[in-house]
């Protein structure tokens, strides 16, 4: 976390340019896109913030001539703003409201936002994509829960339903967004060149989808279940962020940085609590599909066998598997 935040603050003093928006309003306006209720969120909301007074600062700003922060939480509609509002930090120095609603979608005014904030949820689909679950498709998951270890014809098909929404993401944030202003996401990512299979978040889908698996062959869940459960998540690569933010056209990439996808990787992950992430992550598509019966048996089963997958998860490629990626409304005028 310490390298991204290093990351977005240089990156905010260097790029930012505040002119095209400092004289019409006394006012920031930053939405942070499909929070998490946690610190992470607040803490990644506050390091924007800091960037921007040290940018105002360095360009001569005074305290008293320093803007206002309006910051716009939002989710999708069935999510419980209340908890967000509940854990909100006492003493922040920002205004708040909730924006309920799909971030592909159109949530705010032209040209009334000066920052996008998204942390792993761009990685989210909407959808899993329809030919996955089509019997007569080539790109059918038959046996698996994801498109890591599967045929090209599925990896395509993922690839494909991520560009469409991230494309659409890219078109709304373009009108909403004043023009020089920034956007920072960060999201899960696969090194390019790199095999799916071979990145942490692919060799612990594989080992979950096993698991599953094997309660269908004991008979504790429908292996028709299983069949039709794929996890509607997508880790890009470097490349096409570069090729969906250039086919948009509206924005420049003024940083892509790939790191570890640990958040902290001098504290050493166990068994047990990259099995309560995965849990936590996870626990409530799989519920909905499959119901909370299986829910335990399942994540002990994954427990039981982190040993089996600890080697692997130690000489995957977890250098590259997050990304940063900070994106400038362009100027036309």
């Amino acid at each position: 976390m310490e390298f991204t935040k290093n990351v977005i603050d240089e990156t905010i003093i260097e790029k930012l340019e505040i002119k095209p928006f400092s004289s019409a309003s006394n006012s920031v306006c930053v939405a942070n896109m499909g929070w998490s209720v946690g610190p992470n969120t607040f803490y990644c909301t506050q390091i924007i913030l800091d960037a921007v007074e040290k940018k105002f600062i360095s360009e001569g700003f005074t305290p008293d001539q320093m803007p206002q922060f309006q910051v716009f939480f939002n989710s999708l509609l069935f999510d419980d703003f209340n908890i967000l509002f509940e854990s909100l930090p006492p003493k922040r120095r920002y205004f708040s409201a909730g924006v309920p609603g799909p971030f592909h979608g159109r949530l705010f005014p032209d040209s009334s936002l000066h920052f996008v904030h998204s942390s792993y949820a761009l990685n989210w689909l909407s959808e899993v994509p329809p030919e996955v679950l089509d019997k007569d498709s080539p790109a059918w998951n038959q046996g698996r829960i994801h498109y890591t270890s599967a045929p090209e014809a599925v990896v395509e098909a993922y690839a494909a339903q991520f560009a469409k929404y991230m494309g659409m993401f890219l078109d709304t944030k373009a009108k909403e967004l004043v023009e020089g202003s920034m956007m920072v996401l960060i999201l899960p990512s696969t090194p390019d060149g790199i095999p799916h299979s071979d990145v942490p978040t692919g060799i612990l889908f594989n080992h979950l989808g096993s698991c599953l698996v094997d309660l269908a062959k004991e008979g504790l869940v429908s292996e028709a279940l299983v069949d039709s459960f794929n996890i509607p998540m997508y880790s890009v690569t470097p490349k096409e962020i570069r090729q969906l933010v250039e086919r948009n056209g509206c924005f420049s990439i003024e940083r892509m940085e790939p790191t570890d996808c640990r958040t902290n990787p001098d504290i050493p992950a166990t068994g047990y609590s990259i099995t309560m992430r995965f849990r936590a992550g996870l626990e409530g598509v799989i519920t909905r599909h499959f119901g909370a019966e299986i829910i335990n048996e399942l994540f002990e089963r994954f427990l039981e066998r982190m040993d089996d997958v600890m080697p692997s998860l130690l000489s995957s490629n977890a250098q590259g598997s997050q990304i940063t990626v900070i994106l400038k409304r362009k100027c036309y005028n």
